[in-house]
């Protein structure tokens, strides 16, 4: 009985170290668009139209701003299909879009998506990333994205500056 009791707690200090401890990664890409910030917003969070444009997160349902959940379905180039329920942090138009979505419980892979809108002599600079953390980290390479975020940089970037 004792010795099973140290082999749960033992676990336990494990999982807990595990979950503690689990790796991080980010991912982050910048692109320059020829469109004021405004524009850049208007494009990024006119949702209904990611089917037209956006080759990476083909839907995205629900509120933008803080405190909402969306409904995103996601395309990878290397994977298969996915739907996932991110909570929006911060909706700062013109300026910042931030979520965090989670697979399953905290710290299995969760994923801090961001775009960052930053004023520039040529109209945006986009700083388009992702900080990924969990346990899953250590069979996962986020880096299998980096081509998506690439590639939804590029269909925003086209968006916005043929936008009027």
């Amino acid at each position: 009985m004792k010795t099973a009791l140290l082999g749960l707690v033992i676990l336990a200090l494990l999982v807990a170290a595990g979950w503690a401890m689990a790796p991080r990664r980010e991912i982050v890409t910048e692109v320059d668009i020829a469109a004021p910030p405004e524009r850049v917003w208007a494009v990024l969070t006119d949702t209904a139209k990611y089917p037209e444009w956006n080759p990476f997160i083909v839907s995205m349902q629900g509120d933008i701003h803080a405190g909402a959940t969306l409904t995103n379905e996601m395309r990878p180039q290397a994977g298969s299909p996915m739907t996932f329920r991110p909570v929006v942090l911060r909706a700062e138009p013109d300026r910042e879009l931030r979520w965090l979505g989670t697979l399953g419980f905290p710290r299995i892979f969760d994923g801090e998506h961001y775009f960052l809108l930053n004023p520039s002599p040529e109209g945006t600079r986009l700083v388009h990333g992702e900080r990924f953390r969990g346990i899953a980290l250590w069979v996962i390479d986020p880096e299998q994205f980096r081509a998506d975020f690439e590639a939804l940089n590029a269909a925003l970037k086209a968006r916005a500056e043929s936008a009027k």
